[in-house]
């Protein structure tokens, strides 16, 4: 389980493929391995990941065919930059909303407006996914936990605050860039819902 509170970013230092299984390491500020555990959960960019080896400053991960699948992990390169958030602990504060850690699809980056340190980024997801994007409702994008702005069917704009872009990589996003999304679970849940009781009536 995780909050979608990224703590840091990471530099990819290798990803490479053999039978369709990415192994892929990433480098992570020195001390944030402190305590980590084999089999311990890890999410890159929105994706749940389990650690396999570590040392003080990275980390490296299986990713199997279904994870590059749904996510923009399969595109990663030497000198990429990753979120990274380890996994909550019971007690922590959680300051964004609760999120799996299983990514249902990928946004495109339309739009990126700067205005002095104010970003708005315009982002689009296929129709299918529509229904569950709602204004002021919760999205996480590359595992950040962000609050969605206008929507205009798949159309949906964020506004990022200075220290999301410094924290994360969406600073480093350009248009035209696929970004992890998962959706809200609670959303997802009322919205199926609702339309499974209007199809009964």
């Amino acid at each position: 389980m995780f909050t979608g509170i990224v703590t840091a970013r990471g530099g990819v230092q290798s990803a490479e493929i053999e039978s369709g299984v990415m192994r892929l390491t990433v480098g992570c500020p020195e001390g944030y391995t402190e305590g980590l555990a084999r089999g311990a959960s890890v999410a890159i960019n929105g994706v749940c990941l389990t650690a396999i080896e570590w040392t003080q400053d990275r980390i490296s991960f299986d990713v199997i065919d279904e994870s590059l699948r749904r996510s923009n992990l399969g595109s990663l390169q030497r000198g990429d930059l990753v979120n990274l958030e380890r996994a909550a602990r019971f007690g922590d504060e959680i300051g964004g909303h609760l999120l799996s850690g299983h990514v249902h699809t990928q946004a495109e980056l339309l739009t990126v407006q700067t205005n002095a340190e104010n970003v708005a980024m315009q982002l689009r997801v296929a129709d299918k996914w529509s229904p569950y994007v709602i204004s002021k409702g919760y999205i996480a994008i590359n595992g950040c936990s962000l609050t969605i702005g206008a929507v205009d069917g798949g159309d949906f704009w964020l506004h990022l605050i200075p220290e999301t872009l410094r924290v994360t990589n969406l600073s480093e996003c350009s248009v035209g860039s696929q970004l992890n999304v998962e959706i809200d679970h609670q959303t997802q849940v009322i919205v199926e819902t609702v339309e499974r009781y209007l199809a009964k009536r």
